[in-house]
């Protein structure tokens, strides 16, 4: 009877020993299985924040699936051109010569006033003294009947490869009153500048073109600077029109 009391307190004994066993393997089991889950769901994470990080560094927004999207037009720029510096810059920056330009003319609404398509440009020969240079500028009514002009072309230079330098001319002096051309008459504005070393500021780039719009208008017109213009100490004005060719 001792015997068997023993023996059956030796087995209620294992009992809670591998019941205790089971559950700890269990627990270990599932707190694997958990690590897994955890492992998967990191690299996944890590992978989509990889990804948004992606996105937000190309410019774009993240897609529903981590692609990157960007809502930006090819050719499209934050900026529109670069500064009124020296040597000036193409694309945008040319643009924005161009807009300021045509602003920097008189605006004349008169009915007379010449149009473009009726006018020929025609830059003449630099006049220099006492540090200073001095470019004719003539428009000639190449149309059938008379017309105006009143006040300041607007004036920018260009490069050549049309690229745009320095900023548009300031008006120097009185508007003046409308000059009047018959057929075949002419009619100039002077561009000025100054000798290098005279103020501070450097030369710009030298010119190839002078871009140029008449008083009032919104076409843009082309002259030719065969030896070149170059403007120094950031002086570059223009005189309103008068009557002459200025040559």
């Amino acid at each position: 009877m001792a015997k068997e009391r023993t023996t059956m307190s030796h087995r209620t004994l294992l009992r809670p020993v591998r019941t205790a066993a089971a559950l700890t393997l269990a627990a270990a089991a599932a707190f694997g299985l958990t690590a897994c889950d955890n492992s998967v769901g990191g690299a996944d994470a890590a992978g989509h924040a990889s990804s948004a990080s992606a996105s937000s560094t190309s410019g774009g927004q993240a897609n529903a699936d981590g692609r990157a999207s960007d809502d930006a037009k090819p050719g499209e720029s934050a900026t529109t051109g670069g500064s009124a510096g020296g040597s000036g810059t193409s694309g945008g920056g040319a643009t924005v010569a161009r807009g300021a330009a045509r602003a920097a003319g008189s605006q004349d609404t008169s009915g007379d006033r010449c149009s473009a398509d009726a006018l020929r440009l025609e830059l003449g020969q630099a006049d220099t003294g006492a540090g200073n240079i001095r470019y004719p500028l003539s428009f000639t009514n190449t149309g059938r009947k008379s017309c105006t002009l009143r006040g300041y072309p607007g004036i920018a230079l260009l490069a050549k490869d049309g690229s745009a330098i320095g900023h548009p001319a300031d008006r120097e002096g009185s508007a003046g009153s409308a000059v009047t051309l018959a057929p075949g008459g002419s009619a100039h504005t002077v561009l000025h500048t100054i000798n290098e070393g005279l103020k501070d500021g450097g030369c710009w780039k030298d010119a190839s073109l002078v871009q140029v719009y008449a008083p009032g208008s919104k076409t843009r017109m082309t002259a030719r600077a065969a030896e070149g213009l170059r403007v120094c100490g950031n002086e570059f004005l223009v005189s309103a029109l008068e009557s002459g060719s200025g040559s």
